[in-house]
């Protein structure tokens, strides 16, 4: 074989796991938008021993080698509880980093193809890196600015080389610029205050004191408010324990708001602190000085950005103007608190379902732009 054939080579150690992770290093080493992830925050996020979604799910990963040089890396996911909630005989791939090469792409996708096949899959959606729940959708507007915490970045010649493999687009998700230091239109502030008269609401930040039962609270409403959504998979209590666990060190009372209906929890917001910015000159290391400089930055100084990951309202409500002001509500909450403080200046509010026109419509009545888009592609296997 020539010293320069390419080859793919499964992850099957500790050793392959830190080579299939540095892959982007060399992929993005002359973009500047990029921001390297926390390689330790990624090993976990890809050990069945730490997450609790390897429970009910699979992955195998491969990188791309010429030589001794990782050219790519890709993986392919089996989750049972899609299967069974969808009944769409459907994988997925994800973890997809690659240099500008056809035979590369066309490598890697044969190899995660071939093993979605094996499990008797015959559809293939991404990437997602692990699960819709977690790093969806791949970059293919929006390439000029860097990503915002738990969203991914790409390469412009991505889309097209999927795009030759024989995918087609599944699904858009919208990523909103919001601007902190904008005043909320006289216009939805009376939404708010017409769909919200006469009932008796309440809007409060997290409660620290009773943590555990918040986050579940939330997660309740989340699985509610999203269960119709195209590829929706709801948490699992395990699940919901990890994220209580792994938002903990980042969250803040105020960043959060849950809207209350005659004493009902009925509609929240949750925003975080940008890590991205916080970690951008970390070069993904968080030892021996770079876990000090992170938490100083994020619980001391405090980042200029941040991001909105989550916002939902009980089914019951979505279609009236409750439904509206409860959402417009609990994003005015936590604005009118950053705004007071003045130190965050701008958030991402992602993502958004491109067909989910009510959502975004209320979004689009904000100080917001669309200003990212990332794509979900599928394709038949059989």
């Amino acid at each position: 074989m020539p010293a320069d054939a390419l080859r793919i080579e499964p992850v099957e150690d500790r050793a392959g796991l830190d080579a299939f992770l540095r892959v982007p290093w060399s992929i993005y080493a002359d973009d500047p938008q990029w921001v390297p992830p926390l390689l330790a925050e990624r090993r976990q996020h890809l050990s069945p021993k730490h997450n609790p979604w390897f429970e009910h799910a699979e992955a195998r990963l491969w990188i791309a080698r010429r030589g001794t040089r990782a050219v790519g890396r890709i993986s392919a996911q089996a989750d049972r509880l899609h299967l069974e909630r969808h009944g769409d005989e459907a994988g997925f791939f994800g973890f997809l980093e690659a240099e500008d090469d056809p035979e590369v792409f066309a490598a890697l996708f044969a190899e995660a193809e071939g093993w979605l096949r094996a499990q008797g899959l015959r559809r293939a959606y991404g990437p997602f890196s692990l699960s819709i729940n977690d790093e969806s959708g791949l970059l293919v507007e929006g390439f000029d600015t860097p990503p915002s915490m738990m969203m991914g970045h790409a390469r412009s010649w991505y889309g097209p080389r999927v795009e030759e493999q024989g995918y087609s687009k599944a699904r858009d998700l919208i990523a909103y610029w919001f601007d902190v230091k904008a005043e909320f239109p006289e216009g939805v502030r009376r939404l708010i205050d017409s769909g919200l008269g006469g009932r008796k609401v309440r809007f409060r930040p997290l409660d620290f004191s009773r943590y555990d039962e918040d986050l579940r609270l939330i997660v309740d409403i989340f699985n509610d408010a999203w269960h119709d959504n195209w590829g929706f998979v709801p948490m699992t209590e395990a699940e919901v324990r990890h994220l209580a666990k792994s938002l903990r060190p980042l969250i803040k009372a105020e960043w959060v708001c849950i809207g209350e209906v005659e004493g009902e929890p009925a509609a929240f917001t949750v925003t975080l602190p940008n890590i991205n910015e916080a970690a951008a000159d970390l070069d993904g290391r968080l030892f021996p000085f770079g876990l000090f400089k992170l938490l100083w930055r994020l619980k001391v100084r405090g980042t200029r950005t941040g991001r909105m990951p989550l916002m939902g309202v009980r089914k019951r409500y979505q279609r009236g103007v409750l439904g509206a002001a409860l959402a417009l509500g609990v994003i005015d909450r936590v604005h009118r608190y950053h705004k007071g403080r003045g130190r965050v200046h701008g958030a991402e509010l992602s993502w958004v379902l491109e067909d989910n026109r009510p959502t975004r419509r209320l979004i689009e009545q904000l100080a917001t732009r669309a200003y990212k888009t990332y794509r979900v592609y599928q394709k038949d296997l059989v």
